[in-house]
């Protein structure tokens, strides 16, 4: 979960997306939404100490939100004809609770610049039953962004910007 990866505006020209580049697109988003599942299963078991008992809570709740976006972004890209990964994104690990909730803090702001961008893409596309859908996990993520930076003592960044 590092804020180094690139959001798709960063990465990709100005090129025409096709079919096959949406389910390239979807493929990295259930990546990213594996890692976040593994993520919070882990943090909200090991995190440690009085002040992180209600997060360890909410952590657990995140990682079933995340494994229902992993479903909805799968069905997706099978009803695209496209073969779902099996891989999940790299996930990083801490002793330290603010370390482990800062690197959630930074996967869900480069998720939601993500996803923002894919639903102009689905919508691009024609594809506008999907937008609703990631619109629908946008809702949730946002959510998670806030209390993960609420946790952390923090205002909730500024999406509209690169990086963290």
């Amino acid at each position: 979960m590092a804020s180094n990866r690139k959001t798709d505006s960063e990465s990709t020209a100005d090129a025409p997306l096709t079919r096959a580049g949406l389910i390239d697109k979807l493929n990295e988003d259930l990546a990213r939404e594996y890692q976040a599942v593994i993520a919070y299963v882990i943090y909200s078991q090991v995190i440690k100490g009085a002040q992180y008992m209600a997060i360890a809570k909410e952590l657990e709740l995140h990682a079933t939100e995340e494994l229902a976006h992993a479903l909805i972004i799968c069905k997706q890209i099978d009803y695209l004809g496209g073969s779902p990964t099996a891989v999940p994104a790299p996930v990083k690990t801490s002793e330290d609770p603010k370390a482990m909730l800062r690197f959630d803090l930074e996967n869900e702001f480069v998720t939601i610049q993500n996803y923002r961008e894919r639903v102009r893409q689905c919508e691009e596309l024609g594809e506008y039953a999907m937008a609703e859908h990631i619109r629908e996990i946008l809702i949730q993520e946002q959510e998670h962004l806030i209390d993960l930076a609420t946790a952390l003592g923090i205002d909730a960044p500024d999406i509209s910007k690169k990086h963290i």
